[in-house]
């Protein structure tokens, strides 16, 4: 069986051999960590974009959508801490010359317990076979019991230095657990020290005196400093949200893993203002709404799970992540944070404005506190992929590559294609992809055999491939080939729309989360 790390080489290539993501200014030998999206990826790109929009603004009444501009004035991020607080403490390795974070280093360090832990039961469960009880191995086993100490021991000076700001014991962490370059393999270390995420830029002629601009690094500012705007013209009544969807960019210096951390990316994010007391039930809401959104794609329930921050940041009281199995272990895609009054208290003793709510049912005025939901268009991209992604043995030394995509999501809905390249097959191929067009993105192809356009259509993840044979102009029936079990089924022309219809329509989807 293939490593995970050879898994997810490959999903690299699949992602750009079939127009899903090139590496950006390819053909001046890239840019790090900044990727395009293709003809294929843009697609599934977007149709992730709907997926999450409508589900916010189709579903809730009391939620809005704004698109912010990406330049802000720059007391906005004096405010919101991220001139002084959005750091990244970073480490040189003397021998090799890299940089790298200390904190990756540390929970590289953390994962290799993990690794260790896992290791030993998967080796005594062969050996036990079905009677194995897993949970009952960990808490006894000397060596799983010495790996989980060694772990916790680690989490907790780690988690502390974190929380501290204690930039001295991170390298001291990284010395005493013998933590090397994985590209010199030395410890020949400098300190730790800050470095600010945020790109910096010029905004006017320097005639006249230009201004030192930032390009976000979210997209959440945007939506506090609109709060007033949107609450008055919508006249909106607590508890609302505001949704935007935008891009993103931070000076990422351990920019790795393709699309999960990049210099420029893309955020969904959804700010729920509530009153006082209040946040804690709604953050709680929030988290179980998100994970069923997620789950309803249909990529496995086992695939997420929950992780607390150990880290609070400073304008949080309550932060969760919901975390999915990519090929390189368990990792964010979405944060759930309850932000307090922080930002919106910030944002009035800067400009010196207001910003409050008069809540006419407690006749008294107060600023909101703030449930966010934030999610990473990149990653949710990645994660799809990742689930997607799938290598078959077929009968005799046949395989196939095929993208499991749930269909409401894939790029492309049904390919069209004539059995072969005359007797009027192609003219009837063209009209029922005329009529399938204005509803649903679909493809035509009637090059090479049908056995290697199926493998095309396979390797992109489109569900439905529709065969025009001479059959077909007797009596009006088409071939329907399903992606995934690769079964075939004799249905009438007229029948493709709704066939088609109820496989990639969103709303099955909502009715999973909120019913």
């Amino acid at each position: 069986m293939a490593s995970q790390e050879d898994v997810f080489k490959k999903l690299v290539a699949h992602c750009k051999e079939y127009g899903f993501v090139f590496p950006s200014s390819d053909i001046y030998d890239g840019l790090a960590a900044v990727y395009d999206y293709g003809q294929n990826g843009v697609e599934l790109k977007n149709n992730i974009k709907k997926y999450w929009w409508d589900s916010m603004i189709l579903l809730h009444e009391n939620i809005v959508g704004i698109d912010a501009a990406i330049f802000m004035h720059p007391t906005i991020w004096k405010a919101s801490g991220h001139v002084d607080a959005f750091n990244d403490p970073l480490i040189d390795n003397r021998d090799s010359k890299k940089r790298y974070r200390a904190d990756v280093l540390i929970e590289d360090q953390l994962a290799k317990f993990d690794e260790k832990i896992n290791k030993e039961v998967e080796k005594a469960a062969k050996k036990f076979g079905d009677s194995f009880d897993a949970e009952l191995y960990k808490s006894t086993n000397p060596r799983v019991l010495e790996n989980v100490a060694k772990r916790e021991e680690l989490h907790t000076r780690f988690a502390k230095a974190l929380n501290d700001g204690n930039l001295d014991e991170l390298k001291q962490i990284i010395l005493d657990y013998d933590i090397v370059c994985p590209i010199s393999g030395t410890k020949n270390w400098t300190d730790v020290r800050q470095f600010n995420l945020m790109f910096t830029t010029e905004m006017g002629s320097t005639s006249d005196g230009s201004m030192k601009i930032y390009l976000r690094p979210e997209t959440a500012q945007g939506i506090f400093v609109n709060y007033m705007n949107v609450q008055k013209t919508g006249r909106m009544k607590i508890p609302f949200g505001i949704a935007q969807i935008g891009k993103a960019f931070r000076n990422e210096i351990v920019a790795r893993q393709f699309i999960f951390r990049m210099r420029e990316f893309e955020q969904m994010e959804m700010q729920f203002f509530v009153r006082p007391g209040e946040e804690m039930k709604w953050f709680a809401h929030w988290k179980e709404f998100r994970l069923k959104w997620h789950k309803a794609l249909g990529l496995g329930d086992e695939k997420y799970r929950y992780h607390d921050h150990d880290k609070l940041a400073h304008y949080a009281n309550a932060a969760t992540d919901i975390e999915f199995e990519m090929p390189f272990g368990f990792k964010e895609v979405e944060g759930i944070h309850s932000r307090t009054n922080f930002d919106l208290s910030q944002h009035s003793k800067f400009s010196g404005k207001k910003i409050e709510y008069f809540d006419p049912e407690l006749n008294e005025s107060y600023t909101p506190y703030v449930i966010e939901t934030s999610i990473g268009v990149d990653r949710m991209f990645l994660s799809i992929m990742s689930a997607a992604y799938t290598e078959e043995k077929l009968d005799g030394e046949d395989s196939r590559v095929v993208l499991k995509l749930p269909p409401v999501l894939a790029p492309i809905k049904a390919c069209v294609m004539p059995l072969i390249k005359k007797d009027g097959l192609p003219e009837k191929a063209r009209e029922i992809m005329n009529e399938l067009k204005f509803d649903f993105k679909c493809s035509y192809d009637e090059k090479d055999s049908i056995g290697k356009r199926y493998r095309r259509q396979d390797a992109i993840g489109t569900p439905f491939c529709i065969t025009v044979d001479h059959q077909t102009l007797e009596d009006g029936c088409v071939t329907v080939r399903y992606r995934d079990t690769m079964t075939q089924d004799r249905i009438k022309i007229e029948e493709l729309h709704e066939l088609i219809g109820k496989a990639v329509n969103m709303k099955n989807l909502f009715k999973k989360i909120v019913g």
